[in-house]
């Protein structure tokens, strides 16, 4: 991976020239992203964000951090320990630049030595898992970086309203993936183009399902105005 999405934050963070981050999808076409929107302060973020930094207690691990604007938050605005983590070397340096004061380059899935109570993932947390299949090796990692009475808060979206309807209210969904949620990413970059990857979006039974199955309680905490949620996952 060129780390371009990285690369946008830690422009922006230098004011080295940011540009917007062009994404596009396996079902969408070409959109624009300001890279300033992933330096949003608490009041600018999504209802379900705000909720999720509320609820988030004790010694904190937030999963896939980028900027580190949810880190911050819950540092400074509430003097909570929060370690970030993501695979980007430049949003881990960005987020030292900010202030963020734990911080990891590290995957997830090789994250070892310590446990938290409340663990985050947000901006469509579950998007790390990759594919429907990777769910349960995500969601026992996670598990076990949990401490008793420990909680993890994870967004997603249902995005089957993406689809075309047919006469009936069916939905015309492509048969090439094993799930509808199941997309390809492609991110570009000051010109560049990031190498494909893999991003899932999970709609909430389809978590629930993956939850129990991983001896876990699942729990939908607040519903977004598009096809959003947040959910609290415990053992």
């Amino acid at each position: 991976m060129k780390d371009l999405f990285g690369k946008a934050m830690y422009d922006f963070q230098t004011n080295n020239s940011p540009e917007d981050i062009i994404t596009e999808t396996s079902i969408s076409e070409e959109d624009e992203m300001s890279v300033g929107y992933l330096f949003r302060s608490y009041n600018d973020m999504p209802k379900i964000e705000q909720k999720a930094l509320q609820l988030a207690f004790g010694k904190i691990l937030d999963v896939g951090c980028g900027a580190g604007s949810h880190s911050l938050s819950l540092q400074n605005e509430r003097q909570l320990e929060v370690t970030a983590i993501d695979i980007s070397e430049k949003a881990i340096e960005t987020c030292r630049l900010r202030g963020v004061k734990n911080t990891k380059i590290e995957n997830i899935l090789d994250f070892e030595g310590e446990t938290f109570d409340t663990i985050l993932l947000l901006m469509n947390g579950t998007g790390i898992f990759g594919k429907l299949k990777n769910c349960n090796t995500y969601l026992s990692k996670l598990k076990s970086l949990m401490n008793p009475g420990g909680q993890i808060l994870i967004d997603s979206s249902d995005i089957v309203y993406m689809f075309d309807e047919d006469e009936d209210g069916g939905k015309w969904i492509p048969s090439d993936t094993e799930y509808y949620g199941e997309l390809i990413f492609n991110i570009t970059y000051k010109g560049e183009k990031e190498e494909p990857f893999d991003w899932l979006y999970l709609d909430y039974n389809t978590l629930q399902n993956a939850a129990i199955a991983n001896g876990l309680k699942c729990e939908l905490i607040l519903e977004g105005e598009h096809y959003d949620y947040l959910a609290k996952l415990s053992i």
